[in-house]
């Protein structure tokens, strides 16, 4: 019996609709469940203060320096190599074998766990190159995690373009560097800023990379050769030991808000650059 096209198209309407709803149900719960437990404990003593006796008391203010700067050298080392490498992929390569192996590794660096990038850099700039524990480790750590994802999402993104603006640029006159720098990267620049916040988000959630080359050091650093602790280190730290759970919640509750709030910046962001680019 042929079931009608209506009727399949009906249930087909109903289950994704229903995964859609069952995963937002799912994000608010998470969401709500850490502020309700969280922001009673978040005031402006918490987020100013050191923290004091392991974090049993005071507050976080060095840790969210520490979470700030980590993320934000880890972006400076890997977005120009990223971006560079996907634009050399798109724009001055030909599809060959050497292409498809780049493409290949880049995707499986991609699914490689955390704690290897960790690894990696605890041997590798912790060890071998001496920085130590320090910004500095973690940060090329993170850069080189991160890198797969950026030079991934920015390569669809140029691809996204349509050929015949480059056509229409080369025919105008100008250079293939002019074409990239004024055609292309402009119009897929919602798709790389999408893979910086992929990146960033990994970053700021990043535990066991971390811990293996940042170190967990809860002090304001002065030099990008000090240890840092991040949010997410301090909140598994002080769970884990079971330090202080309403010190851990009000970690968790700051370092969800601050996600949040980065997100909605760089979608502003991106979508007044697409409206802009409309008129």
């Amino acid at each position: 019996m042929r079931v009608p096209p209506k009727y399949t198209q009906m249930a087909a309407i109903t289950l994704l609709g229903g995964a859609t709803l069952l995963t937002l149900a799912v994000l608010v719960f998470i969401i709500a469940f850490v502020l309700e437990k969280g922001l009673p404990g978040v005031t402006w003593t918490f987020l100013s203060a050191e923290p004091q006796d392991m974090g049993r008391a005071g507050g976080i203010f060095p840790i969210i320096v520490g979470t700030l700067l980590l993320p934000l050298l880890a972006l400076v080392i890997a977005l120009p190599l990223g971006v560079g490498s996907a634009v050399y992929l798109c724009e001055y390569t030909r599809e060959t074998r050497l292409t498809r192996v780049i493409r290949f590794g880049t995707d499986c660096l991609a699914g490689i766990p955390s704690i290897i990038f960790g690894l990696f850099g605890l041997v590798f700039f912790v060890g071998i190159l001496h920085l130590g524990w320090s910004l500095l480790s973690g940060g090329l750590t993170l850069a080189i995690m991160i890198l797969p994802t950026i030079i991934r999402t920015s390569e669809e993104a140029l691809r996204a373009v349509p050929y015949a603006y480059r056509e229409v640029s080369c025919s105008m006159g100008a250079t293939r560097w002019e074409t990239v720098r004024r055609v292309v990267l402009p119009n897929a620049l919602p798709g790389i800023v999408t893979g910086v916040m992929l990146g960033l988000g990994r970053c700021i959630s990043e535990t066991a990379a971390v811990i293996f080359t940042a170190g967990t050091v809860a002090a304001m650093p002065t030099s990008a050769f000090d240890s840092v602790r991040t949010m997410a280190v301090h909140f598994y730290l002080l769970a884990r030991e079971g330090i202080s759970n309403e010190k851990a919640y009000g970690t968790a509750a700051v370092l969800i808000l601050a996600v949040l709030l980065v997100n909605l910046a760089a979608y502003w962001m991106m979508h007044a650059f697409i409206r802009r680019r409309a008129r």
